[in-house]
């Protein structure tokens, strides 16, 4: 089947249904929609759309507890401890952004640890978010097993993403989202979803070797980013996020890709900064950074690119395969 066009409220209310038929609450449908079709305006097709039948196969087998309802302690001043109840992501990190801008304010500085949690999308959304209200965040997470340790053979960490967001004045936001894989495993799944070879450096299937095969790739480790620095920041993410808050590691976690197993248990860690912590300086620095790299020719400001996307795909549509649509339509029939 071709390619369909949705617009952002038909993609919203596709994912609900789909989700709310299969055992998850309408409060948590609606921020699971809302996060999955910010990535897809964003161009992150792999943590869009196409999660919605692995999400909602494992909301009904109980793997993610859709009726889950995150709960907040601050434990410190500045620290709030987050338990996702093996829920969906997303309600705990929208709840711990709330929580951070309330903080914030009074200690400059806060951190948000969330445990027993899942899939966390674009972490660069979650952070732009908060840049959206005038904050500096940073946010890291974890994920099941995908990348070795340097040397090693047996899969140990995350593709744990990296992100960083910080207002500008009279500008857009800066925003910075890295996977410490080469790519995103998403785009693997997307591309074994549509029977597609990935490029090669991609991936190294269950024997080590380097594969263009996805489904051998799913099975196997994914290629770091710089090669052992990526590990390393891998191990950093790990620590930051399940050492700390208490969080499975990610070679403890289960698939986020099938319905088999006990919720993978993720972890997640926000820190949020206000900007006016050491002087009035940063917003009119952050926004003189960025006019040097826009005015680079070749260069672009990280998370520009991103901003022009989402306005042109809110205007004329969100592009899905129209097989996917009839799959997700299935599942919010039954």
């Amino acid at each position: 089947m071709s390619e369909c066009v949705l617009t952002v409220g038909e993609a919203h209310a596709l994912v609900a249904a789909a989700l709310t038929a299969s055992d998850t609450s309408i409060e948590n449908a609606d921020a699971v929609a809302r996060a999955l079709v910010g990535a897809e305006l964003v161009g992150q097709g792999g943590h869009g759309l196409r999660r919605v039948p692995a999400y909602a196969a494992q909301a009904r087998a109980g793997k993610v507890k859709g009726h889950a309802v995150p709960r907040a302690e601050r434990v410190r001043p500045g620290a709030v401890k987050i338990d996702a109840g093996f829920g969906f992501a997303y309600p705990a990190l929208e709840l711990a952004n709330t929580e951070l801008a309330e903080i914030v304010p009074g200690q400059g500085v806060a951190m948000a640890g969330i445990r027993r949690s899942h899939h966390a999308g674009v972490a660069g959304l979650v952070v732009e978010e908060l840049a959206a209200r005038g904050l500096v965040a940073l946010m890291f997470a974890n994920a099941p097993a995908a990348m070795a340790p340097w040397g090693g053979r047996r899969p140990l960490f995350g593709t744990d993403p990296i992100a960083f967001a910080c207002p500008t004045e009279g500008g857009d936001p800066i925003v910075v989202d890295v996977s410490l894989s080469k790519v995103a495993r998403g785009k693997i799944m997307a591309a074994n979803q549509k029977g597609e070879a990935i490029p090669e450096g991609w991936a190294l299937d269950a024997d080590g070797r380097p594969t263009t095969d996805a489904k051998a790739a799913l099975a196997g480790t994914m290629i770091p980013l710089g090669d052992a620095k990526g590990t390393a920041l891998a191990l950093m993410v790990e620590l930051l996020c399940a050492g700390l808050t208490g969080a499975n590691y990610g070679y403890e976690q289960t698939s986020f890709f099938d319905a088999a197993g006990d919720p993978p248990g993720t972890g997640q860690a926000i820190i949020a900064i206000d900007p006016g912590v050491f002087g009035s300086h940063a917003l009119a620095r952050f926004a003189e950074m960025a006019e040097q790299i826009a005015g680079s020719e070749g260069a672009r400001v990280a998370g520009h690119r991103r901003i022009a996307i989402r306005e042109r795909l809110t205007k004329d549509g969100i592009p899905v395969d129209g097989a996917l649509i009839d799959e997700i339509s299935a599942i919010g029939a039954v």
